[in-house]
């Protein structure tokens, strides 16, 4: 007899990405600029109040949500990081060992995570050889035990995302009972108009969950907080299935903060693109294989060769965050940082 379920000796870790001291950290797709003074006044005035639980509806938070996307409140729900409603869509949704849970890979790590943790099967379709989602073959995969689909895009690591044309077809055809997550936690660094905005969809397709974050762009990925966009009926699911008080009170002060202040935070977003163009055309010129991307990180396809390339840029000060045996996912910073990671990149011989 066991205490613990024997099939977590073979869960997949989930691997951060790692600080180094005096090092220049690229690997956790992290914002380099603090939050704002405004949001950073919010976080200090709810810290004072930690003795108390925070508000288990998350009411505040979800009410300024609403109002920001011009959806009822209803339809939200909010969560300890968009990584925490993942892990709740597979428990709403998968209730036997047999149920499956499909998504693209090499995609966000989490998902078979949270899939094995939910007692579910995992169902993965390769990347296309553009490092885009196959959607077609996606499509193709969905079978009768099918319960949720997981779409990241932009796709993390590859940065590739995915257009409406290609998600309303998928939607079309995995049918009105299979749950399509679209995972854009990456949203607000998207530059091309044909990539798919969820929330447009929602109306039109019952079956669709939006899940974003205030992580990235909203520069508050300490504090945990992320949020489904969905029909009631799913939204109210999520919050059956979330962990009591799982977002505290500094986290929805800050992210009210956040969104009052949006227009000053999301301005960053433009340099990111900025520089995200130059340092993927640098690595272009180096020679490297380097997808289009529409988040704030670059994608190196290098097989073999990912581990040595990590290697060498530990060398040079620079963590950037490997995925062993397919590629590295590099982080695009401030320029100065982006500068010393190129420097590095082109003195790999490997």
């Amino acid at each position: 007899m066991t205490l613990i379920r024997p099939d977590l000796d073979t869960l997949p870790a989930y691997v951060p990405g790692r600080a180094i001291p005096g090092a220049i950290k690229l690997a956790s797709n992290e914002v380099a600029l603090p939050p704002t003074p405004p949001v950073l006044a919010a976080i200090a005035e709810a810290a004072a109040a930690g003795n108390r639980y925070p508000d288990l509806a998350v009411t505040g938070l979800t009410s300024r949500l609403a109002q920001a996307l011009g959806v009822a409140a209803e339809r939200i729900a909010v969560g300890c990081g968009s990584v925490s409603l993942c892990q709740q869509l597979v428990q709403a949704t998968c209730h036997d060992p047999a149920d499956e849970v499909l998504f693209a890979w090499r995609s966000f790590e989490a998902y078979p995570i949270v899939t094995q943790i939910g007692g579910a099967t995992i169902r993965t379709v390769p990347l296309d050889d553009a490092f885009r989602h196959d959607i077609d073959a996606m499509a193709a995969a969905v079978g009768p035990r099918t319960r949720l689909v997981f779409v990241c895009s932009p796709n993390n690591p590859t940065g590739t995302a995915v257009t409406r044309e290609e998600l309303e077809r998928l939607l079309a055809a995995v049918g009105p009972d299979v749950l399509v997550a679209l995972d854009e936690a990456y949203h607000e660094y998207v530059t091309d108009p044909d990539v798919v905005d969820g929330t447009d969809l929602l109306d039109a397709h019952p079956n669709l969950v939006v899940l974003r974050t205030f992580s990235k762009a909203y520069r508050l990925a300490a504090l945990r907080v992320g949020y489904a966009v969905a029909t009631p009926e799913v939204a109210t699911a999520l919050r059956k299935v979330c962990s009591p008080f799982s977002v505290s009170a500094v986290a929805q002060a800050g992210a009210i903060a956040a969104l009052d202040d949006a227009e000053a935070l999301l301005a960053g977003c433009a340099q990111v693109v900025t520089e995200r163009v130059r340092v993927r055309d640098a690595l272009l010129d180096a020679g490297y294989t380097v997808p289009p991307t529409q988040a704030n990180f670059v994608w190196l396809a290098l097989g073999e060769r990912t581990a040595p390339f990590a290697a060498h840029c530990m060398e040079h000060k620079v963590v950037v965050r490997p995925f062993h045996p397919d590629g590295v996912r590099v982080t695009v910073s401030a320029p100065d940082e982006n500068d010393a990671f190129l420097a590095a990149a082109r003195t790999f011989n490997g």
